[in-house]
């Protein structure tokens, strides 16, 4: 199941909707869409592509939610996935593209791995946005996809990359509702890592990932994701240390510092 939330995405759908049209998958696939309250063209523009997939063997459910207000990201994710019957999930934003190939290898992994997240690589557009961070989400080790979620502000394999099987997503336990402002998909990454999951990442770029200052990324506050980073931190890490060191006594240090729980904080040295 191609899994893609939408809301207000007329610019963008068509060119993702035609890319779940040219993949080379050869077994059964279906599209599942939940149009969270959009008010642009976007229901149209699904409309349009169902006619198309259904024509060329592959079945399309559309979820909506009709109130005047969007749930977000995290309740529109939730209900394509609990609205489709995949044994794999293929989570795709509106905004972004996929390689005729992504399904096809992707699935391969996922059948490799079966308690992994399955990533790839991306390009970004434009090309000049991000280019550090596009460098660095192409290039970290396996070993480093586990690792480098501590530095990160984000998940070591970025969302619109991820493929899983529906069991091992119902396992994790959903993606968070709270809407606006939450970081959804590190949640979930922290939850994954928690509950024992690996990351594997396809080292081929299987995705245009669009850089735009409508991206919902953009609502999640600085500070939100620092609490969320200290917290996994203190209880993958911390937790079975009895004393460690803070070695940046600069700003980045003290922040660190006054950000721990009290038993922690009574451990540095």
């Amino acid at each position: 199941s191609v899994i893609v939330p939408v809301h207000n995405s007329e610019c963008w759908l068509d060119e993702c909707l035609k890319s779940v049209w040219e993949q080379d998958f050869k077994e059964t696939m279906e599209l599942s869409v939940f149009n969270d309250a959009s008010k642009d063209g976007s229901a149209e523009i699904i409309e349009k592509w169902k006619i198309k997939l259904e024509d060329a063997g592959v079945p399309v459910i559309i979820g909506s939610n009709d109130s005047s207000q969007p749930r977000g990201v995290g309740f529109a994710k939730n209900q394509a996935v609990i609205q489709s019957s995949g044994i794999y999930l293929c989570f795709l934003d509106s905004d972004d593209v996929m390689m005729p190939q992504r399904v096809r290898l992707q699935h391969e992994a996922a059948i490799q791995h079966p308690n992994s997240i399955i990533g790839c690589q991306v390009r970004r557009e434009p090309l000049e946005s991000t280019e550090r961070y596009t460098r660095w989400i192409n290039n970290l080790t396996e070993e480093q996809l586990l690792t480098q979620v501590f530095t990160s502000h984000g998940p070591t394999v970025i969302m619109p990359t991820w493929f899983c099987s529906r069991e091992w997503f119902f396992h994790v336990g959903k993606f968070d509702e709270g809407g606006k402002g939450v970081p959804e998909d590190l949640l979930f990454f922290y939850k994954h890592i928690q509950k024992g999951g690996k990351v594997f990442r396809v080292n081929h770029c299987l995705l245009l990932y669009r850089y735009h200052p409508q991206a919902a990324t953009h609502s999640i506050l600085e500070g939100t994701i620092w609490n969320h980073r200290v917290r996994f931190l203190e209880d993958r890490v911390l937790s079975s240390w009895t004393s460690f060191t803070i070695w940046n006594a600069g700003k980045q240090g003290k922040k660190l510092y006054r950000s721990l729980s009290p038993a922690n904080r009574k451990k540095v040295s």
